[in-house]
């Protein structure tokens, strides 16, 4: 496999790029993306059995099971993140091991019954709060220490509406290429 399509398996809609400005169409945007996931991801696994949940993306790569259970984890964290940069003055979040999560036993062989529930849930929750934002606070500020970033609420949102996308590419992309 070449360098180039191994990126093509990693970034199957491409790298995060942060934008130096949003619009108020780009938050509409992000906001709307981020309330159709859990929906879109669960009808992405819709029907599929133990071995298909346990089939890698790529070589080396999470299975569809790890993913969904990594994207839970993952939107727990942002929503905290969230919460925190709209409640405190640039807050320091904390990072977390996410490759460690996904080796976890409920994340590696847990039922993903687990987490899309718990998705549904959280992005309920996460969308109301993203819908319910005053004039000024999507240019309020986060540190990201792990990656050295000073961030704001709307380049968050941003940051999860392209991890929705990417995770969910991951696992449709891999359906097509199986024929299931």
């Amino acid at each position: 496999m070449t360098e180039t399509e191994l990126h093509a398996l990693k970034y199957p809609i491409g790298e995060f790029t942060p934008k130096e400005n949003y619009t108020p169409d780009d938050i509409k945007w992000y906001i709307n993306t981020i309330e159709l996931f859990p929906a879109k991801i669960k009808q992405a696994v819709l029907g599929l059995n133990d071995e298909q949940l346990d089939t890698a993306y790529r070589e080396g790569g999470w299975t569809i099971r790890q993913v969904v259970h990594h994207t839970a984890d993952s939107h727990i964290n942002s929503y905290t993140r969230f919460k925190l940069a709209l409640t405190e003055d640039n807050p320091t979040i904390r990072p977390y091991e996410e490759a460690d999560w996904a080796e976890l036993p409920e994340a590696k062989s847990g039922s993903i019954e687990l987490s899309l529930p718990l998705l549904e849930a959280l992005h309920r929750r996460w969308v109301a709060m993203l819908k319910g934002l005053k004039q000024g606070d999507t240019e309020r500020k986060l540190y990201h220490p792990g990656s050295k970033q000073q961030m704001t609420v709307a380049s968050l949102m941003h940051l999860y509406a392209w991890h929705s996308d990417h995770h969910l590419a991951h696992i449709v992309n891999l359906k097509k290429t199986k024929g299931w």
